[in-house]
């Protein structure tokens, strides 16, 4: 048994294919196939069962797959920090999150990062859900994940950095433009744009509709908040989207949009999961907290407890 055959396993398990790994590897589908072969007769259990459309773990494979992806993350966070030491480098921090979010969230910490850690790395690595920001971190491909905190994940640590409240974003012409705040009852006279139908904000919105007995009419759908946002400003609908930093001097700069409150709706929770907080770099855990930093005049107390460690509870172990 080798790492490179806990790898390859993990990898089948993944696609549910012996063929697709090995068109993944550039090598032969036998050679998968002997990776698995050899994981087996060092286990003594059948380890995959074949379907008409590829295999799945058995129940012993399942055991062995968790096991794995537990070691080979571990694994390759000690051999990347060993390579950095070894090549006399300042380090890294790789981070997963959405489209938007280093604009709202993380620009000024970007910047106050480079000052103070001129010689480290920052790898950007976009997904579409919190979904696949948990899966990109239970693979170990990054450190730090940025999302939408929302209930337990099997080995994830979520700790929330500061509460979006939520807003309907107009046209400065529109006939609610002018209105304080909007209500539950008036959100029954607006063109709903939706949100991403496999995002947690979008899950949190239709779970506080639900509960208020809000039913929205929707002729339009959008990947991000920007672009939701983009067209309420050109008039196709109205967005409900959190307050994100930095819309309200947009607004007082001349924007055609208006941001009324949403006093009815929860805000929205967003901060940070990770494997195991205690387990991250020292460069991981500065740059969380300049981010906490960044958050904190937009957030007032949520996001200042960001700031310390010591504040920072986690969500889910």
């Amino acid at each position: 048994m080798t790492f490179d055959d806990l790898r390859v396993f993990v990898a089948v398990c993944q696609a549910g294919s012996l063929s697709a790994v090995a068109r993944d590897l550039s090598c032969t589908q036998s050679a998968v196939s002997q990776h698995v072969k050899r994981l087996e007769r060092a286990t003594g259990v059948q380890l995959l069962e074949r379907r008409p459309r590829g295999v799945v773990p058995t129940p012993e494979g399942r055991v062995l797959r968790r096991a794995a992806v537990d070691g080979i993350a571990g694994l390759d966070l000690a051999l990347r920090r060993l390579g950095e030491l070894a090549r006399g480098e300042a380090g890294s921090v790789r981070l997963t999150t959405g489209a938007t979010t280093v604009r709202h969230f993380m620009s000024e910490a970007v910047v106050a990062f480079r000052a103070h850690h001129p010689g480290a790395i920052l790898e950007f690595r976009t997904e579409t859900s919190s979904r696949s920001c948990f899966d990109a971190l239970a693979e170990g491909a990054v450190d730090l994940a940025w999302v939408t905190v929302s209930g337990p994940v099997r080995g994830i640590e979520q700790r929330p950095v500061v509460e979006l409240p939520w807003v309907l974003a107009v046209r400065a012409d529109d006939p609610l433009a002018h209105r304080p705040r909007i209500t539950a009852a008036d959100l029954a006279e607006v063109r709903h744009i939706r949100l991403p139908e496999n995002s947690s904000s979008r899950g949190h919105l239709d779970t506080a509709f639900a509960r208020l007995g809000i039913h929205l009419t929707s002729d339009t759908s959008v990947a991000d908040w920007d672009t939701a946002i983009l067209l309420a400003g050109l008039g196709v609908g109205h967005a409900v989207v959190p307050a994100l930093p930095g819309q309200g001097s947009a607004e007082a700069a001349g924007s055609p949009l208006r941001f009324l409150p949403l006093p009815d709706l929860p805000p929205l929770p967003v901060g940070w999961a990770v494997r195991r907080w205690e387990a991250l770099t020292p460069l991981a855990r500065a740059f969380a907290n300049l981010v906490g930093q960044q958050c904190r005049p937009a957030s007032g107390d949520v996001a200042a407890a960001a700031a310390d460690d010591a504040d920072l509870d986690p969500v889910v172990q």
